[in-house]
């Protein structure tokens, strides 16, 4: 995936970086046990849609990296999941204020 299509999609997913053939974002929390809690909530994500992301977590932050091993790089897939994670922080956020 390239050109006006990888644009497109990028404009869609905020705060998510294009790194190689890879979209990464880093998401913060307060402390290690919210950050936990994200990784159970979408480890959840990821099984049911069958599509698993490299996930690093270090105290209060979680980095995921997407891309699809079967092409070497981007589908829209990804862009989805990328969205679905975000929803999962969002409703985290909200539940905390």
């Amino acid at each position: 995936m390239r050109g006006a299509l990888l644009r497109s999609y990028m404009d869609q997913v905020e705060g998510w970086k294009l790194k190689e053939k890879k979209i990464t974002k880093e998401y913060v929390f307060k402390d290690d046990r919210e950050a936990l809690g994200f990784l159970h909530r979408i480890g959840r994500v990821a099984v049911k849609q069958g599509h698993h992301p490299v996930l690093n977590w270090v105290y209060n932050r979680v980095r995921v990296e997407f891309w699809t091993h079967a092409i070497g790089g981007l589908s829209e897939n990804d862009f989805i999941m990328a969205a679905k994670f975000d929803r999962v922080y969002e409703k985290k956020k909200q539940s905390i204020s």
